[in-house]
């Protein structure tokens, strides 16, 4: 059950950098780094989650 509850606080994590991400590019002048730099994150939770979810099947 502890990979369960993981992957659940990765997903949770990664539903916040989606709407960070979201929320940045509707800014006029959305900060390109910034934006690299959560769209990184996200997909390294992303490849993360996937990870454990291949362990726990």
């Amino acid at each position: 059950m502890a990979l369960d509850a993981r992957i659940r606080e990765l997903g949770n994590r990664h539903q916040t950098l989606e709407r960070l991400i979201h929320d940045e590019m509707r800014r006029p002048s959305a900060d390109e780094l910034r934006l690299k730099e959560l769209k990184r994150q996200k997909l390294r939770l992303k490849e993360e989650i996937e990870s454990l979810r291949l362990r726990v099947h």
